[in-house]
């Protein structure tokens, strides 16, 4: 189907690896879950370490879903 301006449009389909964007937002957005001090690693609060660590693992999810959803070339 044409867009409007006359180029053909590219629509993309959903995919299952989209629910990784999912699971990294609810497991930061539910703080009762992280807010504790124990257990302590080198001497830095679970609180801090935990969302340090999601931080990485945000940017590992983010890249394997824009490789997992990319259009073959």
């Amino acid at each position: 189907m044409p867009a409007e301006n006359g180029a053909p449009s590219k629509r993309r389909n959903w995919s299952w690896w989209y629910l990784l964007f999912v699971v990294q937002f609810l497991v930061i957005l539910w703080p009762p879950f992280y807010n504790k001090a124990e257990p302590a690693l080198l001497g830095i609060p679970f609180f801090y370490w935990f969302q340090i660590l999601w931080v990485l693992v945000s940017a590992v999810f983010t890249a394997v879903v824009y490789l997992m959803t990319r259009e073959s070339r």
